[in-house]
């Protein structure tokens, strides 16, 4: 009996890439991929490594899935006012507030946590704005048009959160110097949290790696210059 070999051209794809992928998982995945920092580095690594390709692709739809679920708790008239009305107090607002209840409750003492609350504040501003020019992450709600902005956005990037970053930064010299400030602060800046993410103007991991970044740079800083003051 004479053998036949299965003969097949090296151009022909092998039998797994000719099955159909499921339609809605792909245009899922295709909308994740374009809220990706970086799109050319994603698709270096995606030919070098398929697998990882895949799973970073997998995290950045779960991201924007969450996106997704936060933002229909703003939908009616009440989770919508508390959305945008939250968002706003983080441009400013909230630290006012703070500023007012420290020298409430500590006089002209509580002058040394507001001031190195405005160190903090402005080493944050200095910094999130080229990081957000250097990794140009898409706004979710630039991504999936079925997503809705519900206020105007202060700028066009979304990494990392800029209003999460600044509120970690500012509660940490004040919850080093104030402990009893620890859960109003955690609550603030949940609601904010929230808040960045119900509006489409950010995802999860951007106000994540906000609150990492405020309290990693804030707490030493105000660490180093409280042991010099």
């Amino acid at each position: 009996m004479t053998r036949n070999p299965t003969i097949r051209s090296l151009d022909t794809p092998p039998p797994s890439a000719l099955t159909p992928a499921n339609p809605g998982v792909e245009a899922s995945l295709a909308l994740a991929a374009e809220s990706l920092t970086d799109p050319a580095s994603f698709e270096r690594l995606r030919r070098f490594s398929p697998r990882m390709g895949r799973w970073i692709e997998t995290l950045q739809e779960a991201d924007l899935e969450s996106v997704r679920i936060l933002s229909r708790t703003a939908q009616g008239p009440v989770g919508r006012r508390c959305a945008i009305v939250i968002s706003k107090l983080g441009n400013g607002w909230f630290y006012l507030f703070l500023a007012a209840l420290l020298f409430a409750r500590w006089g002209w003492g509580g002058a040394r946590i507001v001031l190195l609350a405005c160190v903090n504040a402005g080493v944050m501003h200095s910094l999130y704005p080229r990081l957000k020019r250097r990794y140009r992450r898409r706004r979710p709600f630039r991504v999936d048009p079925e997503l809705s902005s519900l206020l105007a956005t202060l700028d066009e990037h979304s990494f990392p959160s800029g209003h999460a970053m600044t509120l970690s930064a500012v509660l940490a010299p004040i919850v080093m110097l104030w402990p009893a400030m620890a859960v109003p602060g955690a609550m603030m800046w949940l609601s904010l949290a929230w808040s960045r993410v119900a509006t489409a103007h950010h995802y999860p991991s951007d106000v994540l790696a906000g609150a990492l970044l405020g309290l990693g740079l804030g707490y030493p800083v105000s660490a180093g210059i409280l042991s010099l003051w």
